[in-house]
C-alpha cells in the first residue's frame, strides 16, 4: 500500500464504518481470551492494536511501512519496524499473534504463517483476517497492494502448512457481498476506501452488525476470519 492510502486510511479509520466493525469483531473475538503478550502484526495505524491495549494485552505491533508506524507511535502505541516474515522476537514469546488484512499483501504468505507460530507460546492463539473471494478481484486490490484474495481450502492450507490449527473460520461481512460484486464489477479502478454520507455510513454499519445475530457465518462474505491454535 502506498503512502496515500496509508494517511487516507488512518485519517478515515475512527469515523468509518468497515473499521468501526473490524475492531467490534476484533473485540468479540479476543474478548473471552485472558490477557497475555500480544503481537499485531502489521498493525497499520493501529486501530486493532488500540482494542487489544484496551482488553488488558501487553501489546506490540509491528509494521514495515515508517508512515504507518509513525501514525500507530502518534497514538501511543507501542510499534517496532520489521518484516512480517522474518518477526523479531524469540520463539514461543507470544500468546496472542493477531493479522487484520496483512497477510494479502505478502507474496509468501507461508513465511508469515510459518513466524507466527514460531512466535507463539504452545497453546497460544493467533487471530488472521483477510479478503475473501477472487470474484471480487477489482481495482480495490490494486490500490491496496493485495496480492490474492482468499477461500476457505487456500486459507487453511496455509495454515496448516505452519503446524497451527484453525479453531473457527467464518465469514464476515457477508451481507454486503453482492453490493460489493456488484460495485467492483462497475468500477474497476480505485480504492474503496473513502468518505461516506454519515447515513449511509451508519446504514452500512447496521448491515454488519445484523450478521452478528443471523446464521450467516459459513456463507460467502468479503472477508476470511480465522481464530487459530498453536498445539
Amino acid at each position: 500500500m502506498d503512502e496515500e492510502e496509508i494517511r487516507k486510511s488512518a485519517a478515515l479509520e475512527q469515523r468509518h464504518w468497515w473499521y468501526a466493525e473490524r475492531r467490534a469483531l476484533v473485540r468479540r473475538l479476543v474478548g473471552p481470551l485472558t490477557p497475555g503478550r500480544a503481537l499485531d502484526v502489521g498493525c497499520g495505524g493501529g486501530g486493532n492494536t488500540g482494542v487489544l491495549r484496551d482488553l488488558g494485552w501487553r501489546v506490540t505491533g509491528l509494521e514495515y511501512s515508517p508512515v504507518a508506524a509513525q501514525l500507530a507511535r502518534s497514538r501511543d502505541l507501542a510499534v517496532v519496524r520489521g518484516d512480517a516474515q522474518r518477526l523479531p522476537f524469540a520463539d514461543a514469546s507470544m500468546d496472542l499473534v493477531m493479522s487484520t488484512d496483512m497477510w494479502e499483501h505478502i507474496e509468501d504468505d507461508a513465511a508469515v504463517a510459518r513466524e507466527t507460530a514460531r512466535v507463539l507460546k504452545p497453546g497460544g492463539r493467533a487471530l488472521v483476517a483477510v479478503p475473501a473471494g477472487m470474484d471480487l478481484w477489482s481495482g480495490h486490490d490494486v490500490a491496496l497492494g493485495h496480492v490474492r484474495r482468499y477461500d476457505r481450502a487456500g486459507l487453511t492450507a496455509v495454515i496448516e502448512g505452519a503446524g497451527l490449527q484453525v479453531v473457527d473460520l467464518r465469514s464476515w461481512n457477508v451481507l454486503l457481498r453482492p453490493i460489493a460484486r456488484l460495485r467492483r464489477r462497475h468500477n474497476d479502478s480505485d480504492s474503496e476506501m473513502e468518505q461516506v454520507h454519515p447515513l449511509v455510513n451508519a446504514g452500512l454499519r447496521a448491515a454488519v452488525m445484523t450478521e452478528r445475530v443471523l446464521p450467516v457465518q459459513r456463507l460467502p462474505g468479503i472477508s476470511l476470519v480465522a481464530r487459530i491454535v498453536k498445539p
